[in-house]
């Protein structure tokens, strides 16, 4: 790999993940200093003083991190990759649960697909299956990996199919994807529903996510999508910092899913979703829906700024012109030709590389369409710089982050623009 001495999702400070209990004594009163009936937050004593020593024995080691590739080249457009990405058992000796998971459905989906394969079959676009390592430390496989082929990767990747962590749960099923996939995968939940009636309604949504998905979302702006059974709880809490979480019992597979049907039902969730993105000739993603997203981050009186507003229309303008001009003529077998399709596939897979900030608040996405967690509905670079401002009294970095939000959604819309521009010059060219 790449010979890295900073690297920036990698913190210099030692960070040591202590106990809810330990932390409870650092910030707590005094036992004799509280009314033993009265319920006070937990928070720092006003006055009083601690000395605290903590003994910690950490040991620095180099370890070697192994990333294990596979791809299954495609037919049609041999130089397009659909990634699937796991992780196996790292540095660590908590947490297996989460790798024996991931790794078990995308073994089960590849044996299915080997299936296929033996009787002929080839799909149009590559399907490249990675098992990341060192996921725990910062994604350093994932990331060394991209680092390494980001030119190429940049060009050729249209999608990232994400299962980090499927089974955390089995109370809800999470799906998580990019504005342009939220529709696709929420077919692919409703049409794999046995029981029509009994379907919950669709709850994808765009919200950061943990695992190797972060380096093709926030430096490549590829369009991801990942689907997982978690606890009600644990889906409300936000993923910041989640490297420095205190280990916890790892619950065994077989108490969380003994007969393992969420295991079955998250392998044809990410199958249906992966084979669909490599087989179709035009890909589906759903441009109009990356600016119903822009609105929709922009609703409520603390984003309220009328130039963003006027943007965002014109982004919404241009993409239904898109989804009406060329997507629509484009999925009609007669209006097919390969150069239109591939014209138009490149338009596809670049929609969310216009919603990269150069710079974003330690903890958030630089991929300004996804959200911190489930109660932010706006843009969280807005809502952050709108927090900094409130306490330091400054409006420089709002200034700031309006300027990149802006730039963002104007560029998306010139993008959109100038595809239409150029299906309009070339196929008139053809006739």
């Amino acid at each position: 790999g790449s010979y890295r001495q900073n690297r920036l999702n990698l913190t210099t400070l030692l960070v040591q993940p202590i106990s809810a209990v330990l932390a409870k004594k650092f910030v707590s009163l005094p036992e004799d200093a509280v009314q033993r009936d009265k319920c006070i937050p937990l928070q720092m004593p006003a006055t009083g003083k601690k000395i605290i020593s903590l003994n910690i024995q950490s040991v620095t080691t180099y370890k070697t991190i192994s990333n294990v590739i596979g791809y299954l080249k495609g037919t049609v457009f041999p130089d397009r990759y659909v990634i699937v990405g796991s992780h196996h058992n790292g540095l660590n000796t908590y947490g297996g649960q989460e790798w024996a998971s991931s790794t078990a459905i995308i073994t089960a989906f590849i044996q299915a697909l080997m299936l296929k394969v033996k009787r002929g079959w080839r799909p149009d676009r590559t399907i490249v299956f990675c098992s990341w390592g060192g996921t725990s430390f910062g994604n350093i496989g994932s990331y060394e990996w991209a680092e390494d082929l980001k030119r190429v990767l940049q060009r050729n990747v249209v999608a990232y199919v994400s299962l980090n962590n499927p089974v955390r749960g089995n109370s809800t099923l999470h799906p998580v994807a990019s504005p342009s996939l939220q529709q696709l995968a929420a077919e692919s939940q409703s049409f794999n529903c046995v029981e029509k009636t009994k379907c919950p309604a669709s709850n994808v949504s765009s919200v950061q996510i943990q695992g190797d998905s972060d380096y093709f979302i926030n430096h490549l702006g590829v369009p991801a999508t990942q689907f997982s059974y978690e606890d009600i709880k644990t889906s409300e809490n936000s993923s910041f910092l989640s490297e420095a979480l205190f280990p916890v019992h790892t619950t065994k597979t077989e108490e969380l899913d003994p007969s393992f049907s969420l295991h079955e039902t998250i392998a044809k969730l990410t199958g249906q979703v992966t084979l669909q993105i490599a087989n179709e000739p035009v890909l589906p993603f759903n441009a109009l829906d990356i600016a119903l997203e822009v609105q929709n981050s922009l609703k409520g009186d603390k984003v309220d700024i009328p130039q963003l507003l006027a943007v965002a229309s014109r982004l919404r303008d241009a993409a239904e012109l898109f989804q009406s001009d060329e997507m629509r003529p484009a999925n009609d077998p007669k209006e097919r030709a390969p150069i239109r399709v591939r014209m138009l596939n490149d338009v596809l897979q670049s929609l969310e590389k216009s919603f990269l900030v150069h710079r974003a608040p330690p903890g958030l996405y630089r991929n300004i369409l996804y959200r911190l967690d489930e109660r932010t509905s706006q843009f969280s670079v807005l809502l952050e710089a709108l927090e900094h401002c409130k306490l330091h009294q400054s409006n420089e970095t709002i200034q700031t982050a309006l300027s990149e939000v802006l730039n963002s959604i104007n560029s998306a819309q010139v993008y959109f623009k100038a595809g239409l521009d150029v299906f309009e010059t070339t196929l008139a060219g053809k006739k």
